[in-house]
């Protein structure tokens, strides 16, 4: 079934859909990694957007029960080179077409995805417009320059967590009120709260394969809130959409620094820049992808790591003389880090998670830990 994408410059790429008829609108960016698109799919920091893999063979493992990094899937749009509806994987149970289908999310192949990724990189990432009913191109490049700016908008809401619910051995399960009693189910853990802004289950994963209670709470949740549940840290997670749409929860943040140890990741990192003073910006076309350089300025070590956002904190904008840089991108050397000398507080733009991705920055979950039990009692603010 013929399918048209129609960028908001005009510009248009035919495909083919391989799960059924669809008419939408999202922000059109691309993914670098070779495998991982379930991962992908299922990663709610691509709400909002469709996703161009630049692997040309994609569907070839099939999907699985095991790999999904939310609870559904959250991309806009799967756009690839070739989809390989014969699958071969013994962990496969199922097709890529039908995962998607099921999904209510189109996939289209045959489209030029090295001059589609190319055309953003020097373009930048653009709105689009995805259809195979509306063929007109006028009207589909007018649908595209209509649909939301990513710039400003809070997609965040629409992503995270309805209720809180703590990480358990077979995945999240709901809780009910949120009071200090939730805490001795797992006696001798530490305790994390997660604020969801978009948090991938890796991440609840790895917190609780190191021995931490996790429970996660929605993206709204006051400081009055997790300050009742007494933790003995704070992790803020990743997410979709533009950080300084996010003031609620910059806010909340701004409350509990220097009450606890804080990580963020992705826009957790952002969200921490800009309760630290500082700006954020948009940029050009976002890292995507499980391949990014990343150098640890305080070790020299190069990691190499998995990524997935389009805005960047500004580190000249923080005044703060103890907000230092601990990571920067060796690719166009934006920040990738931040510490604070005297603070319990750091956080990374990358994905110390990966799924999918390198295992290269998975320390920095180390850190956290350590730096939760090197607390000192009455450190916290009165």
């Amino acid at each position: 079934m013929k399918a048209l994408l129609a960028l908001e410059d005009g510009t248009v790429f035919p495909g083919r859909s391989f799960t059924g008829c669809w008419d939408i609108t999202g922000e059109v960016v691309f993914n670098t990694g070779m495998t991982g698109y379930q991962e992908i799919l299922t990663d709610p920091s691509y709400c909002g957007q469709m996703v161009v893999m630049t692997y040309p063979l994609i569907g070839s493992y099939g999907v699985n029960e095991e790999d999904v990094e939310s609870g559904r899937v959250h991309a806009e749009a799967l756009l690839v080179r070739e989809y390989q509806p014969h699958y071969s994987n013994w962990r496969a149970q199922g097709s890529l077409a039908d995962y998607l289908v099921s999904a209510g999310v189109p996939g289209v192949e045959g489209m030029d995805t090295r001059a589609l990724a190319k055309h953003i990189r020097i373009r930048g990432a653009m709105r689009g417009a995805l259809s195979t009913e509306d063929l007109d191109v006028e009207s589909l490049v007018r649908k595209a320059r209509q649909s939301p700016e990513m710039e400003g908008l809070d997609l965040v809401r629409r992503v995270t967590c309805r209720g809180p619910y703590r990480w358990a051995e077979n995945g999240p399960e709901p809780i009910g009120a949120l009071d200090c009693s939730l805490w001795g189910r797992r006696p001798g853990r530490l305790r994390v709260v997660a604020m969801d802004f978009g948090i991938k289950y890796n991440i609840l994963r790895m917190l609780d394969q190191r021995g931490c209670h996790v429970v996660t709470v929605p993206a709204g949740t006051p400081s009055e809130m997790i300050d009742r549940l007494d933790p003995d840290g704070l992790f803020l997670s990743n997410g979709p959409g533009d950080p300084a749409a996010l003031s609620y929860a910059v806010e909340t943040i701004k409350a509990q620094i220097g009450r606890r140890p804080v990580f963020g990741i992705c826009l957790g990192h952002q969200l921490i820049g800009l309760a630290l003073g500082g700006n954020t910006f948009k940029l050009k076309f976002g890292h995507r992808g499980a391949n990014q350089p990343v150098k640890n300025t305080t070790s020299g070590r190069v990691e190499i790591t998995s990524q997935n956002h389009g805005f960047c904190v500004d580190m000249a904008s923080i005044e703060d003389p103890d907000v230092v840089m601990t990571h920067v991108n060796l690719n166009e050397g934006t920040l990738e880090g931040l510490s604070h000398r005297r603070l319990p507080l750091f956080s990374v733009q990358h994905h110390p998670e990966a799924s999918p991705g390198p295992h290269d920055a998975g320390y920095l979950f180390d850190r956290f830990v350590e730096m939760m039990r090197n607390q000192k009692p009455g450190f916290r603010k009165s």
